[in-house]
């Protein structure tokens, strides 16, 4: 059942994408690792966290097109369950330093010392062992999701107005994280990490390893955004994003459904974040930023919103582009980057896969036959909602 799931979803685009990471996970090593340093083709170690940062940044995209591309959930806030998720992870990181920190303290980390604190605060608890924090890096950003889709859901808050409310969301744990008596490390937060898994978080086999973790929970969780897409449940939530009140009145328990795919992106975005700590080396309230879920609606804008591949390409593109005019031209980026978005909202409305999609469409001796006829008034409802493939949503089993 779960093989049929994964494989429900893989089409030539999937495949596309899946190739392209296998690839990375056997190249990147090999050219790190085993080729010599004086070689062309040698990677850095340096190259190499840097593209791992990148990779957490697309799950996090992709995490952010499943609600916003296939929902139209826009989210504002989605840096609030990528930071949670980091800090879990953080957490975990900071217990393995043990008697090794600044002040030799074998159970409190070394800021909590420094504030003259006497013990570990119960919320600290478990956090030494990798199995407990794993699973804190999915519970907590999920629970978070869960009971602020529930409220938000079923109060029918939509459009700008939940953009707004996800963006104070994650303003609120920002403020709340800067505080030096929550005890996650106030304005500096946590940093200076050692180990992991009893592996020297510096070492070059490590940071590989980390690389190739981040490739794998990136095609995983994008194969489990396929399979949902792919799946009836999928054509239920395209339904809701086209026309929810026709869906609603159809019988189906919309709120249900956005509740779903909102806590499984949190979850995604909050794998993101546990991978991206330990390659960063550092994980502060500054993760919170509004300005942070701001920059992931650009990426999925540029890439293609609703095609999950693109919000990949958008969020290793933007970046790769951020790294580049951060040094070259550091006083230019911000304007770059509003840039781009004004002209992707002008020009490029369906991002960079869909100007490739266009322009394929247009090329001599392209058919289009078995393409529904466009209707002036958007989608109609047979015995189903609409779907934007034509095909109406089966309301059993959905």
């Amino acid at each position: 059942m779960l093989l049929r799931f994964f494989l429900l979803g893989l089409d030539r685009k999937a495949g596309i994408v899946l190739t392209i990471l296998a690839v990375l996970a056997v190249a990147v090593p090999v050219m790190t690792l085993w080729v010599p340093a004086d070689s062309p083709f040698h990677l850095s170690i340096f190259t190499v966290s840097l593209l791992g940062k990148y990779l957490c940044f697309a799950l996090l995209a992709l995490a952010l097109d499943l609600v916003w591309g296939y929902c139209g959930i826009l989210s504002l806030g989605h840096a609030a369950f990528f930071a949670l998720g980091g800090y879990a992870m953080g957490m975990y990181l900071m217990r393995q330093i043990g008697p090794r920190g600044v002040y030799g303290n074998p159970e409190l980390p070394d800021f909590m010392v420094f504030l003259n604190w006497t013990e570990l605060p119960w919320y600290w608890l478990g956090f030494d062992q990798f199995w407990f924090a794993a699973l804190m890096v999915l519970l907590v950003p999920g629970l978070l999701a869960f009971a602020f889709g529930w409220f938000a859901f079923r109060s029918r808050v939509t459009g700008v107005y939940l953009s707004i409310i996800t963006q104070a969301l994650t303003f609120a744990l920002l403020l709340a994280f800067f505080r030096n008596d929550m005890g996650f490390g106030g304005n500096n937060g946590l940093t200076d990490f050692k180990d992991i898994l009893g592996y020297d978080i510096q070492a070059n086999t490590t940071r590989v390893a980390l690389f190739v973790a981040t490739v794998a929970a990136l095609a995983l969780s994008y194969m489990i955004a396929s399979g949902v897409i792919a799946s009836k449940l999928g054509k239920v939530l395209v339904a809701l994003r086209d026309a929810e009140s026709r869906v609603r009145f159809m019988g189906y328990d919309t709120e249900s459904y956005k509740l779903f795919a909102w806590t499984l992106s949190a979850c995604m975005a909050g794998v993101a974040g546990a991978l991206y700590v330990p390659q960063v080396g550092i994980i502060n309230p500054s993760e919170f930023a509004p300005a942070s879920s701001i920059e992931a609606v650009i990426w999925v804008a540029v890439g293609g919103r609703g095609t999950l591949a693109g919000a990949i390409l958008g969020a290793v593109l933007v970046n790769m582009g951020k790294s580049y005019f951060t040094g070259a031209l550091p006083e230019l980026w911000l304007f770059a980057l509003g840039g781009l978005f004004v002209a992707v909202t002008l020009f490029l409305p369906k991002g960079l896969l869909g100007l490739w999609g266009q322009l394929a469409a247009r090329m001599p001796g392209r058919k289009t036959a078995g393409l529904p006829p466009t209707l002036p008034n958007g989608p109609t409802l047979s015995n189903g909602p609409t779907l934007s493939n034509g095909h109406a949503a089966d309301q059993k089993g959905a």
